[in-house]
C-alpha cells in the first residue's frame, strides 16, 4: 500500500524505472513539456509505473512568485496578472487544460496543487478554490492540495471534504487533515539539504501504517538515497539496521 519515489527523476530515467514505481513530475509546474514528450516518458516506462505531477504554477502562484523565473513561455504582463490563486479567469483554466493534457499523456491518476504561503485562508481565496475544483471535477483524476502558511487544520479539512481533495503534507511537519489516500511530500526536516536518518525513516514507516494507500515522494537533496533506504525498509524491515545503501 506504500508507493515510494522522488519528486523528479534525479538520475537516468531507465535506471529510475528499474528502482522505483512512481515519480512526481516537477517540470509541469514551471513549464509544461510538449504532450509528445510526456507520451515518450509514458511509453518508455514499465506498464505498472505511475506518474504523478504538479499542476502548472499559473494556476496556484501569482506572477510575482520567484518561480516564474523558470517560465519559458512568453506571456504578456496583462495576462500574467490574471494568473495564480485559482482565479476564475481564462488564463487559470487555460493553464489547467495544459496540465490536464500532460496528465492524460502520462496516464496520471493524481495531480498535485502546491500553493505558496501567500495563498492565505481569506474568503476570496476559499471562494476561488471552490469554484476551481468544482469546475474541473469529474475528469477522472484525484487532486492533492498542499496548502502552506496560516491554514488551520479545520479549515483544510472542511475544504478537502467538500471538494474531495487529498490533503498533501510533509508528515514531519503536519498531519493530513482529511482523505483516505495519503500523499506525503518529504522536503527535509530542516530544509532541502537535510538527509533523513534511519530513525526518521522508521517514524515515516509508522505514519504509513494501516490500510490506507500512501504515496511517499522525497524532495530533498539526497532524495534518491533516502527513497532507496526507505523502500528497502518496507521490503526487508528485519534487515534494516544492517543496510548501508549497498
Amino acid at each position: 500500500m506504500i508507493k515510494v519515489g522522488c519528486c523528479g527523476f534525479g538520475e537516468a530515467r531507465q535506471k529510475y524505472f528499474a528502482e522505483f514505481r512512481v515519480v512526481e513530475i516537477q517540470a509541469t509546474f514551471y513549464q509544461p513539456p510538449k504532450p509528445e514528450t510526456a507520451r515518450g516518458w509514458r511509453e518508455k516506462a514499465p506498464a505498472e509505473f505511475e506518474f504523478t505531477l504538479k499542476a502548472w504554477q499559473l494556476i496556484t502562484h501569482e506572477a510575482s512568485s520567484p518561480t516564474y523565473r523558470r517560465l519559458t513561455e512568453k506571456i504578456p504582463g496583462t495576462r500574467l496578472r490574471q494568473c495564480g490563486s485559482f482565479k476564475p479567469t481564462a488564463e487559470v483554466f487555460g493553464a489547467w487544460e495544459r496540465t490536464e493534457e500532460i496528465a492524460g499523456a502520462l496516464g496520471s491518476k493524481i495531480v498535485v496543487f502546491q500553493c505558496p504561503a501567500t495563498f492565505t485562508p481569506t474568503e476570496a481565496h476559499k471562494r476561488n478554490l471552490k469554484q476551481f475544483f468544482k469546475r474541473i471535477s469529474g475528469k477522472g483524476f484525484r487532486f492533492a492540495w498542499e496548502p502552506r502558511g496560516e491554514w488551520k487544520p479545520d479549515e483544510v479539512k472542511a475544504l478537502c471534504e467538500e471538494l474531495d481533495l487529498i490533503h498533501c503534507v510533509d508528515p514531519f511537519k503536519s498531519a493530513p487533515a482529511w482523505g483516505k489516500i495519503r500523499y506525503y511530500r518529504l522536503h527535509g526536516i530542516t530544509g532541502y539539504p537535510y538527509r533523513f536518518t534511519d530513525d526518521d525513516l522508521g517514524k515515516l514507516g509508522e505514519s504509513c501504517g494501516g490500510q490506507r494507500q500512501v504515496y511517499c515522494l522525497f524532495n530533498n537533496v539526497s532524495m534518491l538515497e533516502d527513497a532507496r533506504r526507505f523502500l528497502h525498509m518496507q521490503i526487508w524491515p528485519a534487515r534494516t539496521p544492517a543496510y548501508r545503501g549497498h
